[in-house]
């Protein structure tokens, strides 16, 4: 038997790594399992996340919105600029370099706090156990006194699209393109589909977005949903509703995409093919027998609101357990579940995380949306305000978009904020710290904002809910 250590955690992702860390600054001593390996043979840190998610997707994202800002919209300010080119290897290079840094800065945490970083496989033994087999099969147990597993997710893959090498790819493989393929193929109208879609359609694919259901994007507000998908038509995103794919070819290093839709059965095809249809929890090979943790039926650890799963001393948090599969959710969690080993009383809230969609303009919200309010039996007061109506967007020729203030009519509480706009992600924070305090509407009508910014547009929707907006046609007289 190897080292005990107080806390072990599996898997070093924005969970992982986060709980390994809080817990070793609480004095106890800790170890974190990793086995995410890159193309050099080295082990990392950082998870999907920072290795094939949100880091290396955003990297791309940014260059992609600066050359069409450049190419489109600079000479609109009075910049001319001509001949723009984008160089693919040149931008996919400095997203390795990106994720590089950041995946090494966790390393260099790790040894800054003591954390003992183990490399392989986590597999969680009865009795608070953990083996650890490395990569060229050699097992190591250790004995833990509290276990956190973090194994986080991957993507989900269907029959009717199986991945195909460099031709039917998963949100993973949809970072390495090395040239922008002509005619891209997304299947899926989620979060990573329209991402993914976005920087190809700037890079200049064309781009097709097969979505199964007839609705778009129903977990965001019904409002800013349909601004959303009226903005990236747009910019030139197809996007299909309720298009079912029911099978693909590989002929001539090409893809042919069979579906199904309103007008009956369709065939598409494409250079590319990316399958964006959603994660799931990876528990593969996690959990020997006898362990007493257990999966619900979508294959997810069961936990309670504190992440303790039905072993005692065993917690699982991020993206393996229930909740928005989001890496601040997992990082929150991971902070939380350290706090209750170390014998803190901590809690999480969930009603107040926020998500973010980085297409341009972004789309950002927390919290209920006015539908999912009225079905839990709200009456509903909204206020909303457009950017068109901003200075500060009107100046940064960036004025699509609308932020929106959903409350209980009743107590005029805050259920909701909802924004579309440039740097909705950033001007998010102000809905989440103002639901996480329990504002009302008019807490946030009395806040002074700094003029002239984005974050009036949420000052001025919160004066809204009432009809005293200032920057707009009112409706009521005080």
């Amino acid at each position: 038997m190897a080292d005990k250590f107080d806390v072990i955690v599996i898997g070093a992702g924005p969970g992982g790594y986060v709980a390994a860390i809080r817990a070793a600054q609480l004095g106890m001593k800790v170890a974190c399992v990793e086995k995410w390996v890159n193309k050099s043979g080295k082990t990392v840190h950082g998870g999907t996340c920072l290795n094939v998610g949100c880091i290396p997707s955003k990297a791309l994202l940014e260059t992609s919105h600066k050359y069409v800002e450049a190419r489109d919209e600079y000479s609109e300010l009075g910049i001319e600029v001509s001949d723009v080119q984008m160089d693919v290897k040149k931008m996919m290079a400095r997203k390795e370099k990106t994720v590089a840094n950041l995946t090494g800065g966790i390393s260099a945490l790790f040894k800054a706090n003591g954390v003992t970083a183990l490399e392989g496989t986590g597999k969680l033994l009865p009795g608070k156990k953990v083996e650890v087999t490395d990569h060229e099969g050699n097992s190591e147990t250790y004995e833990a006194a509290n276990v956190v597993i973090a194994s986080g997710s991957v993507p989900v893959e269907i029959p009717p699209a199986p991945l195909t090498e460099g031709l039917i790819v998963d949100s993973s493989g949809a970072l390495e393109f090395q040239e922008v393929p002509k005619r891209l193929g997304v299947i899926g109208a989620g979060v990573i589909g329209l991402e993914l879609g976005s920087v190809w359609k700037r890079l200049g694919s064309e781009v097709t977005v097969l979505e199964a259901m007839d609705s778009f994007l129903p977990v965001v507000d019904d409002q800013i949903a349909k601004e959303t998908k009226k903005i990236l038509g747009k910019q030139g995103l197809d996007i299909r509703l309720g298009a079912r794919v029911t099978g693909t070819d590989i002929k001539d290093n090409e893809v042919v995409v069979k579906y199904t839709d309103s007008n009956g059965e369709q065939e598409q095809t494409f250079d590319k093919l990316i399958v964006c249809v959603g994660r799931r929890p990876y528990t593969q090979s996690l959990l020997a027998d006898g362990t007493g943790v257990e999966l619900d039926e979508r294959g997810f650890i069961q936990v309670d609101d504190t992440c303790q799963t039905n072993a005692p001393g065993v917690f699982a948090i991020g993206d393996v357990v229930r909740g928005p599969m989001l890496a601040h959710k997992g990082s929150e969690e991971g902070m939380m579940v350290a706090d209750i080993i170390h014998g803190e009383k901590a809690q999480m809230n969930y009603d107040a995380i926020p998500s973010v969609i980085y297409t341009a303009p972004e789309v950002a919200w927390v919290g209920m949306s006015e539908q999912q309010a009225k079905k839990e039996g709200f009456e509903v007061k909204c206020g909303v305000f457009p950017f068109s109506a901003s200075g500060r967007a009107m100046a940064n020729n960036a004025t699509e978009g609308m932020a929106k203030v959903v409350t209980d009519a009743s107590t005029d509480r805050i259920l909701g904020v909802h924004i579309i706009g440039q740097h909705a992600g950033e001007l998010i924070a102000q809905g989440v710290i103002a639901m996480e305090f329990g504002s009302s509407a008019e807490d946030l009508a009395l806040t002074c904002f700094a003029h002239p910014t984005l974050s009036e547009a949420v000052h001025e929707a919160a004066l809204a809910v009432d009809g005293h907006a200032i920057h707009m046609a009112n409706r009521k007289k005080r």
